[in-house]
């Protein structure tokens, strides 16, 4: 979907200041960097799809879309709760939201979880461009102060892209003239927000009816191959960049962390794909899972991840 209008207008209000502060969720070692994830780790997080929101719908109303949100993830899925509660007066959720009907709301839900994920990384407190930024992760794990240490323009991963399964995408994120620019910044905010709004809608599918959310999967997928992508161009083309990068341990355990999480929800979802997805993302997801993609997310982050069952582990 294209919301280049969206992204550039956070870059540009994103001010260079931050506090810092733990990445909540993570160990430290005795410097205070994030240590390496025990193994074997394994991503995974509450959810109850099956809880009982009837009510909820029989009750909706353009007037009580909030409150109806944050119980509907309380009940199904808490870390949305948690995050619409943090966002809770943003004053753009009205332009991600539709009030008209539940299931049409239900459906919004992958855009506005999409859009409050980014506006909750984003915020100055948290990011400065470029430099180190924060990610939502779940209710109890948020990334903070994670070093970005510049980077490369992410267009620059196109040529190893030889299909045309992502192409819509490759054509807003990649190919646009401004997008395309957007260093590592841009790759890991897009994939955060793009894997929080798949979970979004995968715990109300029964409700989606139209084709609002029928990408969730594809994007989740194509924006994980941008991120194992970029991280093969920083090391054959950007040796010095790749030796920053590989050198900040918060940074590799957070990669590691949204691979994990990638693949459960991309689990998770599987059974409703044609509701929040299409067959191109099972197809993304095995290209990102060849050898040269594995080899860089091992060699990065130090971990070996599961490839036959339980993708969401490490050995």
């Amino acid at each position: 979907m294209k919301r280049t209008g969206r992204l550039s207008l956070l870059a540009a209000t994103v001010v260079l200041s931050l506090v810092p502060g733990p990445w909540a969720g993570a160990s430290t070692t005795a410097s205070g960097q994030a240590a390496p994830a025990a193994a074997p780790f394994c991503y995974e997080e509450p959810s109850t799809p099956g809880a009982d929101i009837s009510d909820l719908k029989s009750k909706f109303s353009s007037s009580n879309w909030m409150p109806t949100l944050q119980e509907m993830y309380k009940r199904r899925w808490p870390s949305g709760e948690k995050l619409a509660i943090a966002q809770a007066n943003d004053k753009y959720w009205t332009q991600f939201v539709n009030t008209k009907s539940f299931d049409g709301f239900a459906e919004s839900m992958m855009v506005a979880i999409h859009e409050e994920t980014h506006m909750w990384d984003l915020d100055p407190s948290r990011t400065k461009w470029d430099v180190h930024m924060g990610a939502w992760i779940n209710a109890s794990q948020q990334a903070t102060a994670v070093p970005l240490q510049g980077g490369f323009p992410r267009k620059e991963i196109l040529p190893l892209i030889t299909d045309k399964l992502s192409d819509s995408m490759d054509g807003v994120y990649l190919r646009d003239s401004q997008q395309g620019t957007y260093k590592l910044q841009g790759v890991l905010a897009e994939q955060n927000a793009g894997l929080t709004g798949l979970p979004a809608v995968t715990v109300v599918q029964e409700f989606i009816k139209g084709v609002g959310a029928s990408n969730a999967r594809d994007i989740a997928a194509t924006n994980l191959r941008y991120l194992l992508l970029y991280l093969r161009v920083a090391k054959d083309k950007h040796a010095d960049y790749w030796a920053k990068i590989k050198a900040e341990p918060k940074l590799r355990e957070f990669v590691l962390t949204q691979f994990l999480r990638t693949a459960y929800w991309l689990e998770k979802s599987a059974p409703y794909t044609g509701k929040v997805g299409g067959p191109d993302a099972d197809k993304i997801t095995a290209t990102n899972y060849s050898p040269a993609n594995i080899a860089i997310l091992e060699e990065f982050t130090g971990a070996t991840v599961r490839k036959d069952t339980n993708k969401n582990c490490t050995t």
